[in-house]
């Protein structure tokens, strides 16, 4: 495919209730939980505009409202902390214009495929980027992020991509992996998708990692599509029947995955990135070396 139309939009699914962070998730959601200073959905969001992604399509459920106002301007704040002399800067990233920001309700939990089915008309004939906020993807120090190399891929090749890892191949089990084709770098063609294979039948050890870019036709795949795992519409199931109908590739990310939907991957994060900081990394080192002797 020569020339394929830019990637604009992105689908943010945030209607999850977030039950492995209760309590904190009961009046919170669990994306506007802070790693260090940013919440998890600012790190998402700040890796769409880097990938040239203009409209974010927040797909919520009930209690979600306060993901939305995170990015809203907050003018008793900004009043307060300019007549304080406070550095404004700090909000900069969290400012959307008019339109950047579109909200729509997934009005009932039956899956991933749904979630993304739920903004349809929004997407329309558009291409779409697919981002799962829990997945926060940190790319290596001066290089871009996920979401950028996957769209510089797609300006080459076009039609689907994938975002993988490779993880030891006795861990394949406890993902959705890759059936691996020809591959060029970092770039592999996709022959199909398979759900938490048992280690010995798994095709290879490429996971799937929470960012995916689609062509609109996923849409009326999802459409027609029954519920598969767990009595939910699988994303999984749709992206499996476009293989062979249009090009489907995975892009080896070239940086870090961390799994904050679990309290550990959580953890891990917030340790990481606060080591990484300039404003904090040698004190939060020498804290972490204190609480392990």
């Amino acid at each position: 495919m020569t020339n394929p139309k830019p990637i604009k939009k992105a689908v943010f699914p945030v209607a999850g209730l977030g039950t492995r962070f209760l309590p904190a998730t009961k009046a919170i959601p669990k994306e506007l939980l802070p790693i260090v200073d940013r919440p998890l959905i600012q790190y998402a969001v700040d890796e769409a505009r880097e990938a040239g992604i203009e409209q974010m399509i927040f797909v919520t459920g009930r209690g979600k409202t306060a993901i939305v106002e995170h990015f809203d301007v907050a003018y008793e704040l900004e009043s307060t902390m300019g007549d304080r002399g406070k550095d404004m800067s700090i909000l900069d990233a969290t400012r959307a214009t008019p339109g950047d920001i579109i909200t729509v309700r997934q009005q009932v939990p039956m899956g991933l495929g749904h979630a993304i089915w739920c903004a349809r008309a929004i997407v329309g004939d558009d291409p779409f980027a697919i981002f799962l906020p829990d997945e926060l993807m940190i790319g290596h120090k001066n290089g871009s992020g996920c979401m950028k190399q996957m769209v510089d891929a797609y300006e080459k090749t076009g039609g689907n991509l994938i975002s993988v890892l490779e993880v030891p191949h006795e861990d394949v089990s406890s993902y959705g992996v890759i059936d691996p084709g020809q591959a060029d770098g970092p770039l592999t063609e996709v022959r199909g998708l398979v759900e938490k294979p048992p280690v010995d039948q798994a095709p290879s050890n490429k996971i799937i990692s929470g960012r995916y870019i689609l062509q609109p036709e996923v849409m009326r795949v999802l459409e027609n599509q029954g519920t598969g795992a767990g009595g939910e519409i699988q994303l999984t199931d749709a992206m499996a029947k476009m293989i062979g109908d249009q090009p489907f590739h995975a892009v080896t990310f070239n940086g870090r995955r961390y799994d904050c939907g679990s309290k550990l991957g959580f953890v891990e994060a917030t340790l990481a990135l606060a080591m990484e900081r300039d404003d904090m990394g040698a004190e939060v080192r020498t804290m972490a070396k204190r609480l392990l002797s």
